[in-house]
């Protein structure tokens, strides 16, 4: 269980910060700069649920995504290096995906098909699910440039969950807009 007794350590004044592994990296490290975004993510569904408590079965899928985020920062936080630690680190594991796709496949069933691009809004639920997508997929591109780099390691079931995630939050603000009847559609070249 983490403690947190105090909130200022002022072991960060010199730009850098602790992974949970131990070692010290810049702040503005590539495997920081990953965590950091999927904080920002939980950050904005978290301004999402504000509008959804008339959505009970949305708000508690929603609130399970933002646990799953603390395991994926904390996955993110203690990196692979093959040597032994003296805890068993927290990981992303493939359930957390597969419940994400099955969210998914619930959310979806009921609304109507695409024939447009979705313009950001509708309802604020939605307003604010588009903008943690968007977020979500920024922390995609973070996530999957760190697992290209050499000697550093990102688990492939994070990955898979930080993709469905923005497929999550992409049905999930169509299923706000009362299932698809207040979204936006994009009508291109409208104001040419």
């Amino acid at each position: 269980m983490v403690r947190l007794n105090k909130i200022y350590t002022r072991t960060g004044d010199d730009g850098t910060t602790a992974l949970v592994s131990g070692p010290r990296r810049q702040k503005h490290d590539l495997r920081v700069e990953a965590y950091g975004t999927v904080d920002e993510t939980n950050s904005a569904i978290g301004v999402a649920r504000l509008h959804t408590a008339a959505t009970p079965d949305l708000d508690a899928m929603l609130l399970r995504v933002q646990n799953d985020l603390f395991d994926l920062g904390a996955d993110l936080a203690a990196p692979e290096t093959g040597e032994a630690l003296p805890y068993e680190p927290l990981r992303v594991i493939e359930e957390q995906v597969v419940r994400l796709e099955h969210e998914i496949d619930q959310l979806n069933a009921g609304l109507d098909p695409l024939k447009s691009f979705i313009l950001p809004g509708g309802t604020p639920a939605a307003a604010h699910l588009h903008l943690a997508r968007t977020v979500a997929r920024r922390a995609e591109r973070i996530m999957v440039e760190l697992s290209r780099c050499e000697a550093e390691t990102v688990g492939a079931p994070a990955l898979k969950y930080i993709n469905r995630l923005s497929d999550f939050l992409f049905v999930a603000a169509r299923f706000a807009n009362a299932g698809g009847r207040n979204d936006i559609l994009w009508v291109p070249g409208k104001h040419r």
